[in-house]
């Protein structure tokens, strides 16, 4: 037998210390065995050296296992340091956004007060002229200065006047004017309650109450005072309102109140000034040229309506080819040949049995209606604009099926106040649906098909409790939503009147001029019907190229012009109201100012299918983008 250097006798191993392939055999440092472990190393014809201690039982390691289980456990780390990081990132995020939004609250706060100061400021010192001018007497209200904020900067402050001095006045005047027309307080409203004030202390003629409403109500909507005055700005509507100009002062008056009327035509004079240099800035900001930039390809049919979400850069879009598509504007690719972005769809909704033929989204963007040639309207829910394109069809995405039309569903219309849709049919019905009840269509209009057949439906921008829907015969009827009753009937033709499309065409046959007929069938069809937001407008778009403008009150006619060089399909009025949007079957868009009805600009974009071309145009409500919709099966998108 032979020594082994580390003094162990060698003989043969046992059968279960028999060397592994690839492995030592020897035993773990953890169990005594490696360096340091304070055991004995064994050779390949080794055993361990006699000891008195009682034997341990011994574990099999090799190689492989233990690279295995290190891998697994490093593996095992890194995935639950993963966890951590990500997790660590959330919570750093969620945490920005808390931190912005407490600050956004401050701000507000911090804003909030200081125009309650000033308020209260400029309430004061109307307490004390209103008190002089009654009494005589100066008003005892203390120490009045005029309160100082820190700017944002923290470096600045506003000085406070002389309770004395003569700027005082009419500082605080202009400041709260100022501040007045950040919150929306608007010019009309302002001059309402000097009218207000000075028939109380019986400065003007008692025939000026209530004669906002009635006077110059058809120069306010066709511009004519600013055609007659070069020196009116083009988006000052309200300038007609003059609630001031015809009152009549006795020679005593006179004396005891011209301090107040030159303070009042001061500020009349300041307030148009700044009116007129905010409506300059915002022509000058809307009116630039609007160019194509996305192009949306995906449908394989003409695309009937289209919607922009009301916050984000979305759009969405019914089609001919049964489907709606949701396009986010951010997610482009470069157009082969050409400047603009092609845009693919990033969801498809599919319910409906035939061509989807009307749009209509809600104030929030979370949910959406359309309407088909199939009689349904479909009630969808939107899902967001980050949504991956491949994932698996999401049955919940159709929020419900409503079956109460007989045939195609022509026009949508929804309005937040009270959450309620609107719907026209070619069976001659137009309904009033609310979602939330379990029989949702809560009212039927025109049953007995009394109007003739809708065309189109709008919510009053004036009136939320009243409706407008258009009819084939060219006629526009006003319906109260809650009585379930017509309170008024536009003509929208009058007796006697030509087509003017028929009248062109009749000439080249009749060289005398004499005509025959009134004018083919069906050749007064109003395609669309729009109210105006803030005033008390229809606008109606009709197949003889015509846009025409109703006066809610009094039903009639108070603009007609001739628009398009084919049948006018289309309106859109922007956010603002001071911007008309047409599209037609000549191919083009026109952009219209609604104080002068002139035309700002003209836009080509679509091309002719079967004697058709732009279906629908729409302004985003909080965005600078506008959108056309063609039977070219494109949508385009203009910035």
């Amino acid at each position: 037998m032979d020594e082994h250097p580390g003094g162990g006798v060698a003989g043969p191993p046992p059968p279960q210390q028999q060397l592994q392939p690839g492995g030592t055999g020897g035993v773990h440092p953890a169990i005594g065995g490696g360096p340091g472990g304070g055991g004995t190393l064994l050779g390949p014809q080794s055993q361990p050296q006699q000891s008195d201690e009682l034997p341990r039982p011994q574990q099999q390691y090799t190689i492989p296992g233990i690279l295995h289980y290190i891998q697994h456990e490093w593996a095992r780390f890194e995935m639950e340091r993963a966890h951590w990081e990500v997790e660590r990132a959330e919570l750093q995020a969620r945490i920005a956004f808390l931190q912005g939004e407490r600050k956004g609250q401050e701000n507000l706060k911090n804003d909030l007060v200081r125009r309650i100061k000033m308020l209260e400021y400029a309430l004061k010192q109307e307490r004390a002229k209103y008190h002089k001018l009654k009494y005589g007497t100066e008003l005892n209200q203390g120490d009045l200065k005029l309160p100082s904020f820190e700017s944002d900067a923290k470096d600045s402050e506003v000085s406070a006047l002389p309770a004395n001095s003569q700027l005082t006045w009419k500082q605080g005047r202009q400041l709260l004017r100022q501040y007045l027309q950040e919150v929306g307080y608007t010019d009309t409203i302002l001059d309402v309650r000097t009218q207000r004030v000075r028939s109380l202390l019986g400065l003007s003629t008692s025939d000026q109450n209530g004669s906002v409403d009635k006077k110059n109500l058809q120069q306010l909507i066709n511009g004519d005072d600013a055609r007659k005055d070069a020196k009116r700005g083009p988006g000052d509507v309200l300038e007609t309102f003059n609630f001031l100009e015809n009152a009549e002062d006795s020679d005593e008056e006179e004396d005891e109140d011209g301090e107040l009327m030159d303070d009042i035509g001061d500020d009349i004079k300041h307030h148009r000034k700044h009116k007129n240099k905010l409506a300059s800035n915002q022509e000058s900001s809307f009116r630039k040229t609007w160019n194509p930039k996305y192009t949306l390809r995906s449908h394989f049919d003409g695309v009937r309506a289209l919607a922009f979400h009301p916050m984000e850069p979305c759009l969405l879009t019914v089609s001919e080819d049964h489907t709606l598509k949701l396009w986010n504007l951010t997610k482009t690719v470069a157009a082969k040949k050409s400047t603009s972005l092609d845009v693919e769809p990033i969801y498809t909704f599919r319910a409906h049995v035939g061509p989807v033929l009307s749009l209509a989204m809600t104030s929030n963007g979370e949910q959406c209606f359309s309407g088909g040639i199939d009689a349904t309207v479909q009630w969808w829910n939107v899902p967001g604009s980050n949504v991956d394109p491949y994932d698996t069809y999401d049955a919940s995405a159709l929020a419900g099926t409503w079956t109460g039309h007989t045939d195609a569903v022509w026009a949508l219309a929804y309005s937040g106040i009270k959450n309620r849709l609107l719907s026209c049919s070619a069976d001659g019905t137009v309904k009033l649906w609310n979602p939330q009840e379990e029989n949702p269509c809560i009212s039927t209009f025109n049953a007995g098909t009394e109007h003739g057949v809708p065309t189109s439906v709008d919510f009053n921008g004036c009136e939320p409790a009243h409706a407008v829907a258009s009819f084939d015969g060219g006629d526009v009827v006003v319906y109260d939503l809650e009585t379930s009753q017509s309170t008024l009937v536009m003509k929208g033709q009058s007796e006697g009147s030509k087509c003017l499309v028929c009248v062109e065409v009749l000439h080249l046959f009749y060289d005398d001029g004499s005509i025959l007929s009134p004018g083919r069938p069906g050749c007064h069809h109003i395609y669309k019907v729009v109210s105006h937001p803030t005033l008390p407008v229809t606008i109606t778009a009709h197949e003889d190229r015509n846009i025409k403008f109703f006066d809610n009150k009094s039903g009639k006619v108070i603009h007609a012009m001739v628009a398009h060089l084919d049948a006018v399909t289309s309106l859109a009025v922007d956010p603002n109201g001071i911007y008309l949007m047409s599209g037609s079957h000549d191919c083009s868009l026109r952009l219209w100012n609604l104080d002068s009805k002139t035309c700002v600009q003209e836009i080509t974009a679509h091309r002719k299918k079967s004697d058709e071309a732009i279906y629908d145009v729409t302004f985003h409500p909080s965005k600078a983008y506008i959108a056309s919709a063609g039977a070219d099966a494109l949508a385009r998108v203009y910035v």
